[in-house]
């Protein structure tokens, strides 16, 4: 999962980026809201923390130009000005969630956490594929019930595999969801990493196949001979 942070307040930033990043998401950030608006337009996103007050450009109108543009990702809205008439102003205009400052980080933590998982289109804390299950909250894997030793890398395509069960996804799309801005991550070097994800999960029975020309994919069922493993 990957999350955009536009916050002009730097030290409040790189606590928020450590902290998420610590919880598995892949995290950009960005200080001023043109440069939030730019991303958002050149980066797929699967949620955006934002604060109001920013330089360049307002939160509010950064909030706004993204619901024009009728892209649906989850925003949740930080501000040190908590007004009823600001709150309305901003769930108004597609906000999904609003914090006042100062805030427990550990309860922007699970908002995070159900607004990247409404993202994906589930409510369950718990991905589940055969006798495979992935705990959201927790991030910890198990097979059948025993605990599966997965490095961080190889956790964060389990994710997208278990959240985009049986849909394509290339290498390239990959680098996006799971690489920050800066990251000398290479569509190769994915490759490697799901080759060895791929034979940890096995006795699961969940099977990541290959289709030539196209990308990878956690099958529901059993495929013809033009895909290989």
């Amino acid at each position: 999962m990957r999350i955009l942070i536009a916050e002009d307040d730097s030290i409040l930033a790189d606590g928020l980026s450590r902290s998420l990043r610590y919880d598995g998401y892949t995290v950009d950030v960005v200080n001023d809201g043109h440069s939030a608006d730019c991303a958002l337009q050149l980066q797929a996103f699967d949620l955006l923390i934002l604060d109001l007050d920013l330089p360049r450009m307002h939160g509010l109108t950064v909030l706004r130009q993204l619901r024009q543009r009728n892209t649906p990702l989850p925003v949740l809205i930080l501000t040190a000005a908590d007004t009823v008439e600001q709150r309305v102003k901003g769930l108004d205009l597609g906000a999904d969630d609003y914090m006042a400052k100062p805030f427990a980080l550990s309860e922007l933590e699970a908002r995070a956490r159900a607004l990247t998982r409404r993202s994906a289109g589930t409510s369950s804390t718990l991905l589940t594929h055969k006798k495979l299950s992935f705990d959201l909250n927790g991030r910890t894997a198990t097979i059948a019930g025993q605990p599966l030793e997965l490095s961080a890398r190889e956790t964060s395509l389990l994710e997208v595999f278990l959240s985009r069960t049986g849909r394509m996804i290339s290498k390239n799309q990959f680098v996006d969801l799971l690489c920050e801005w800066g990251d000398e991550v290479t569509p190769n070097a994915i490759e490697v990493y799901i080759h060895r994800l791929r034979k940890k999960i096995e006795p699961s029975g969940a099977r990541i196949v290959t289709v030539r020309g196209l990308g990878y994919c956690l099958e529901t069922q059993n495929r013809d001979e033009s895909v290989t493993a």
